[in-house]
């Protein structure tokens, strides 16, 4: 069906297609295989998984790509991981094996550019990160988490072996394993990396890059604070996108590990919405033009900072949730592209407090029992304050309407 309307798109809209520089039948073929029902959702070292790394590898192959893992393309690891919490015969830790995938492209620079995106996902729902209330047994294809960024890394890859363009970066492309399990795969390579870190200028990272709404262009760009060029060139390049940054170098992806290594990074992200870590995180949700949108934005930022020196790191302030213990949680997914008072939700966890209270997505929850909320952090806040068993009053906006939920946690 999408190949139909990218067709009908191409023959009545060739004037504006001209302008572009990515392919988006590329990226939609990209995303239909890696979200596929035959990879079984990409579960960190599942045999689906592998066979995600060997289409990626090939594709690097293809364009030309130099292999810069530890075994060719391939970076593989060794890390354990706590036992299934259901299964008491099972060892306190089970180890496994992960595999990173590596490439080069060689500009002859003294420097280098890291483009990168994870490939894993949650698989068949059996590692518990899954937000659907049954998941086990369920195909998590993860099309915008993360294959979306996958899409992004090869597409790039593609463009940047095939035009020729004066590059004063060398690029390397690297596609992660085990983010879905703690940003594994990234901090492997940071601490045993293939390529010196004092030579790599910067960081890209695209994890869910497939979502853009088309109504608010709403970007999210993390991590603009690590270095003063951001601002600056981003405020240069971007013609299109409503931009809402945030200045800290930890979150929850993989460019938080390089920020780690004192290296400049910047994370994009289209926002979180109601299929997040659940099965029907699926391509026809995906938004192909919005993506090609974000991978042009990516090349416009990349050749505007390539006649600057090499970029500045500053340290940031590390996110407050971060700082936080959480012992409960209402079950919702914020809209980070929200920008007024308040957090709206983009969705809601069956069988969890929230829904189990009436929240519905869309709500926009102003008070936690005594905490007014204006933000996600504030949020964040007054939920580290509540325990197990807790019942609280949550007061929302729905529709305009004000309402009170008793929920308990």
């Amino acid at each position: 069906m999408y190949k139909i309307l990218l067709f009908s798109f191409l023959f009545f809209g060739c004037f504006s297609i001209k302008a572009q520089r990515i392919d988006a039948e590329n990226i939609y073929n990209h995303i239909e295989y890696l979200a596929s029902d035959y990879l079984q959702g990409r579960a960190t070292s599942s045999q689906e998984e592998i066979k995600a790394a060997r289409y990626i590898a090939k594709k690097f192959k293809q364009f030309g790509l130099e292999p810069m893992g530890n075994d060719g393309f391939y970076y593989t690891f060794n890390y354990k991981v706590s036992k299934n919490p259901h299964d008491s015969t099972s060892p306190k830790t089970e180890p496994r094996e992960g595999t990173n995938v590596v490439a080069f492209l060689d500009n002859g620079a003294p420097n280098t550019i890291v483009i990168g995106a994870h490939y894993d996902h949650l698989g068949l729902g059996y590692d518990h990160n899954s937000l659907d209330a049954n998941p086990e047994g369920k195909i998590h294809n993860g099309a915008d988490d993360n294959a979306s960024g996958v899409a992004g890394v090869l597409e790039l890859a593609r463009y940047f072996t095939e035009n020729e363009i004066t590059e004063k970066n060398n690029i390397l492309f690297m596609t992660f394993s085990g983010e879905e399990l703690g940003l594994i795969g990234s901090k492997k390579w940071c601490d045993n990396p293939t390529i010196p870190l004092e030579k790599i200028n910067y960081m890209l990272n695209m994890d869910m890059i497939g979502r853009l709404n088309d109504s608010s262009k709403k970007l999210l760009l993390y991590g603009i604070g690590t270095s003063s060029a951001w601002n600056d060139a981003i405020a240069k390049t971007n013609t299109y996108f409503s931009i809402k940054s945030d200045s800290a170098g930890i979150g929850p992806s993989d460019q938080t590990s390089f920020y780690l290594k004192d290296i400049p990074v910047l994370h994009l992200f289209t926002g979180q919405h109601s299929d997040y870590h659940k099965p029907s995180d699926d391509i026809e949700k995906i938004n192909i033009e919005g993506e090609v949108k974000v991978i042009e934005f990516m090349i416009d930022l990349i050749q505007e900072l390539d006649n600057k020196p090499k970029l500045s790191f500053f340290k940031t302030m590390n996110p407050e949730s971060g700082k936080m213990s959480f012992k409960v949680t209402l079950g919702v997914m914020p809209d980070y592209t929200y920008d007024e008072k308040g957090m709206r939700l983009d969705g809601v966890s069956d069988n969890k407090p929230a829904a189990k209270a009436g929240l519905k997505g869309g709500d926009v929850i102003i008070q936690l029992a005594q905490f007014p909320i204006e933000s996600v952090k504030d949020y964040m806040k007054a939920l580290s304050t509540f325990k197990k068993g807790d019942t609280i009053k949550v007061i929302i906006i729905r529709n305009g309407v004000r309402m009170e939920k008793e929920v308990v946690l």
